[in-house]
């Protein structure tokens, strides 16, 4: 990776788009730094780090890289728009019209991709009514003119989460890389400095040095063996052989070239966390936002759901919530897999262009060859996937380490990372294709 990230300096045109990249990065990390007006500075600290110890907003935190915690102007992110592309590619598989945008080739994709900016703008605009109206509900804003920072608020953050996704489209554009995916990388990025201080503080500071390399050791282990392991996760795929029957040209036989269709482990990535997750912090937070603070069987529902509860040694009982939690994954793991991939469609396709899956005959078998094996295929990716959201939470719930890079986090920068590196070896492949065609 190293060596392609130097051969790639040395071409002018990929070194332009990298440093582009890297002054966008460095203009949102800039805009972290400037806060929201009209807001207590250290009334919201005190009442984040309160919600954050119980793992409220864990969740939120670990994709704003400090921005919410410090109340920027980004401090929504560029959730808004991954909710959007999620909310799109749904409605894409229910609306006809939809799905004829999507297979209308550029001018179709333009027309969602405007929507999808159109309903970014909305989520971020109920978000930010949503969050200006807990934070007076919790007085956390000035006394005076309350309803005149309430709009400054709505105002700013809704700004803010529309610059991030211009950002990130521009990145896309002019940079290297998925811009968005970029944006969401570099911040939980920029919290493993404050993470790696933490676990130091927690585990390494004030023992012997014996001690203190033991830790170490296994700490780093640990974390090796997750990337590691995201790493298998994010390559592994079982390829499925197949052949093209031979036919005449001229006098000549061609064809009956092997080939192969590639099915990912991981097919559905990182979205079933996201949709798990998500579905258990939406009640936590909104009841926070609202003020929320009674008993009764609402409140010990927000316990089962909140993670912070989970594998506490004195409250063993709430971590039946984690198992609704792995269910809910393995539900949408298949569940968004049966949206983005057609077997029914691949196999269409195949018996156009004369191939067949040796042993299966073609049209409906080969359709139903194809999803028994993307049955077997996404419980392996599933499970990797559970083992990695659900070590972080273990470790967080039985010695209180609470890092930003494990789980969901560590999948989307190894998987950003390895994307992006693959991107800028093809414009290079690409480069040296045009350069033997001059000559």
């Amino acid at each position: 990776m190293l060596t392609t990230l130097k051969n790639a300096f040395k071409i002018r045109e990929i070194r332009s788009k990298i440093i582009f990249t890297l002054l966008m990065l460095a203009v949102i990390r800039l805009g972290t730094l400037i806060t929201v007006p009209g807001i207590y500075g250290d009334q919201f600290s005190a009442w984040f780090k309160n919600l954050t110890a119980g793992g409220t907003f864990g969740f939120m935190d670990r994709f704003t890289g400090g921005s919410f915690e410090q109340m920027s102007i980004l401090a929504l992110n560029i959730t808004p728009y991954i909710t959007s592309s999620i909310i799109i590619q749904l409605l894409t598989i229910a609306i006809p019209k939809l799905e004829e945008w999507q297979h209308d080739g550029e001018e179709g994709r333009k027309k969602l991709t405007n929507m999808t900016r159109y309903i970014t703008i909305a989520l971020a605009l109920v978000e930010s009514i949503a969050m200006a109206v807990g934070f007076y509900r919790n007085g956390l804003l000035i006394k005076s003119q309350n309803w005149v920072y309430c709009v400054e608020i709505v105002a700013a953050l809704t700004a803010g989460s529309a610059f991030l996704m211009w950002i990130g489209e521009r990145i896309t554009d002019y940079g290297v890389g998925n811009g968005i995916s970029i944006v969401l990388t570099i911040n939980i990025v920029s919290r493993m400095p404050q993470d790696l201080k933490t676990l130091y503080t927690q585990f390494l500071e004030n023992h012997s040095v014996v001690q203190k390399v033991v830790y170490g050791l296994i700490i780093l282990t640990i974390i090796v063996a997750m990337v590691v392991l995201v790493v298998l996760l994010n390559d592994a795929e079982r390829k499925i052989p197949v052949q093209y029957a031979k036919k005449l040209q001229g006098r000549r036989l061609v064809g009956s070239s092997g080939a192969e269709i590639p099915l990912k482990v991981n097919t559905a990535g990182v979205m079933p966390i996201i949709f798990a997750m998500s579905l258990f912090q939406f009640p936590i937070i909104v009841s926070q936002l609202l003020g929320y603070k009674g008993t009764g069987i609402w409140s010990e529902v927000l316990k089962y759901l909140n993670e912070g509860n989970w594998f506490q040694t004195s409250q063993w009982k709430y971590s039946i919530g984690l198992v609704v939690y792995i269910l809910l994954m393995i539900f949408f793991a298949y569940f968004y897999t049966d949206i983005t991939f057609n077997p029914l469609e691949i196999a269409d396709n195949l018996k156009k262009q004369g191939g067949f899956i040796p042993g299966i005959r073609p049209g409906k078998p080969t359709s139903d060859y194809l999803q028994t094996m993307l049955k077997y295929i996404v419980l392996i990716g599933v499970c990797g996937l559970i083992i990695i959201a659900v070590l972080p939470i273990v470790f967080n719930g039985l010695f209180n380490a609470n890092v930003s890079f494990g789980g969901t986090s560590l999948i989307i920068v190894v998987s950003v990372i390895l994307e992006t590196v693959k991107q800028i070896e093809s414009q290079m492949l690409v480069r040296n294709y045009k350069g033997f065609l001059d000559d």
